[in-house]
């Protein structure tokens, strides 16, 4: 059986293939982000799956996709996992951007992520190459879904959300003070815990205090990521993946489109269009 898993810092999608490759068993759990999470968090979340302990046996190639896979001590560190777990399975790791090109592509292009993070590369063909390293919630992932997270929280507590909005956003989350610090401080995987929250700003997108949100992150992300491809975009076509692109394209074309760009396809799921491209190349 081959395997192949499309893992972001929140949930992680996995396909099973046998014989019948046109009935693929789909599996998900939680995200299993390296950076994030600790060898024995990550093997947890593999080992007490009860769907995936049915075919631990009878797996022999893996293909991971993975959020937090950029650099070769993650990506071994997520192969002795699985093949730990896999044993009778061959392992490869590849950084999440490599899952958004085969979603999108297999000819150049320039490929983008917007879901729980943020990330943006020009696929050559054969290779990707990024002009800015990938440097997480902290720092970068503008237009992600924890960037969102933490404009409508410090909005929210800076008291610059209409009260209108503020009292749904009351009922809608836990917003006491000690919750959110624990969370926020205290959890392993603080960046989800902040893109639950952008789910609310599109309820409310058309209010025209999120409206500015919406617009204002997505024109930091084409800003910082994309435009540093401008040159590249005048040869060849832009796609997006993620849940964070799929809902928002709207605003992202206008936004393109006032410099001059427009994006071609956008793919919620990067798993669903993945498959056919590793299965033929293992098989």
């Amino acid at each position: 059986m081959i395997l192949i898993a499309d893992s972001g810092s929140t949930k992680c999608d996995w396909v099973l293939y046998g014989n019948d490759k046109l009935n693929p068993i789909k599996i998900r759990t939680k995200g299993l982000n390296p950076v994030i999470l600790s060898k024995k968090e990550l093997k947890a979340i593999i080992y007490k799956n009860e769907d995936l302990f049915i075919y631990k046996d009878r797996v022999k190639y893996i293909h991971f996709f993975g959020a937090g896979c950029g650099t070769k001590k993650n990506q071994q560190k997520i192969n002795k996992i699985l093949t730990s777990f896999f044993k009778n399975a061959s392992a490869f790791t590849h950084e999440d951007i490599m899952a958004a090109v085969y979603a999108t592509t297999s000819s150049p292009a320039v490929v983008s992520i917007l879901g729980t993070g943020s990330n943006c590369c020009f696929f050559d063909g054969k290779k990707t190459h990024l002009k800015s390293p990938a440097l997480g919630y902290v720092l970068m992932d503008e237009g992600s879904g924890n960037y969102f997270g933490k404009e409508l929280l410090k909005a929210y507590y800076y008291n610059k959300m209409p009260e209108s909005l503020s009292e749904v956003f009351e009922c809608d989350y836990n917003l006491k003070e000690k919750e959110v610090v624990k969370q926020l401080y205290k959890s392993s995987t603080p960046n989800k815990y902040l893109a639950k929250f952008a789910r609310f700003m599109f309820e409310h997108k058309d209010h025209p205090y999120i409206h500015k949100i919406l617009m204002d992150g997505i024109e930091l992300f084409i800003e910082n990521n994309i435009m540093q491809y401008k040159e590249e975009l005048k040869k060849v076509p832009l796609h997006f993946v993620g849940s964070i692109a799929y809902f928002a394209q709207d605003y992202i074309q206008e936004v393109l489109s006032e410099k001059g760009f427009q994006a071609t396809h956008f793919v919620r799921r990067p798993i669903d269009n993945i498959i056919t491209n590793i299965v033929s190349e293992t098989v």
